[in-house]
């Protein structure tokens, strides 16, 4: 649908044939119709895909736990009100103060509604985006005030940033550099002002650690792990109680008989 479509067609249909307001209607925000996808894949190719799960599901689960925060990289971010064409697609952003509620309605983060932009972007360099990663995106962030922009290079060679990582803070409207460390084991080591977390290049996989709580951030593999390891010990109380309830269901019906022979 086109932008001039949408506004004069801005209603859309609910599941049930009732017409909804704009503004409650996913994709629309004041009667203009915003995509929510480009029809590309996400994430870019086989390539990226592992790298995904080491960045978003990692920091949402923790992060979530301590504080009102959004944080995604699959939806849409606009800024620009009333222009369709200016957003971009982060593969990982966060945004501290702000419920998930705020982008959730329309389906796509409008920086206007939210009231803020997010306060940590972090793009995984591939070789189809890092023209634009090194490039636009620079100047479209700062713009919009983003905090902390982040490149993450997984190759070992680093050959599409020409850093493992690479870590922009926003200073008087303009991003300045701040190299990561590098550790006697190899290891880059950077910190997030923004999370509070250090990032660890570390062979080419990203992970994140809280200096001020001590600990690794579980990575998506440990998270799948501790989520098994809980559904087997639910279970496991599950039929110790079912057990229970049957060796108790057995002595009463026992010491029912017992005093029926009485």
């Amino acid at each position: 649908m086109t932008t001039a479509a949408a506004i004069t067609t801005a209603r859309t249909l609910s599941p049930a044939g009732a017409a909804l307001p704009a503004d409650t209607a996913p994709n629309y925000h004041n009667g203009i119709y915003y995509p929510d996808t480009d029809g590309e894949p996400l994430p870019d190719g086989f390539e990226q895909e592992p790298l995904f799960y080491q960045v978003t599901p990692v920091l949402r689960a923790y992060l979530e736990q301590f504080y009102d925060v959004i944080v995604s990289g699959d939806t849409f971010l606009y800024y620009e009100e009333g222009n369709p064409r200016r957003f971009v697609a982060p593969d990982c952003y966060v945004t501290f103060g702000v419920r998930r509620d705020a982008v959730r309605p329309h389906n796509s983060y409008f920086t206007w509604h939210v009231g803020r932009a997010p306060d940590f972007v972090l793009e995984i360099a591939s070789e189809s985006t890092v023209e634009k990663d090194l490039g636009d995106k620079i100047a479209i962030y700062a713009s919009m005030g983003v905090g902390e922009y982040w490149l993450y290079d997984a190759t070992l060679d680093s050959r599409y940033c020409g850093a493992p990582l690479i870590c922009l803070l926003l200073v008087g409207g303009r991003y300045v550099s701040v190299p990561p460390e590098t550790l006697p084991d190899g290891r880059i080591r950077g910190h997030s002002p923004a999370l509070g977390l250090d990032l660890y290049w570390d062979d080419g996989r990203l992970r994140f650690y809280d200096p001020i709580r001590d600990a690794w951030l579980l990575d998506y593999d440990e998270q799948q792990e501790q989520r098994i390891a809980a559904e087997a010990r639910a279970e496991t109380e599950r039929q110790a109680r079912l057990e229970a309830e049957a060796r108790l269901a057995e002595m009463e019906a026992e010491l029912r008989r017992l005093r029926g022979d009485e």
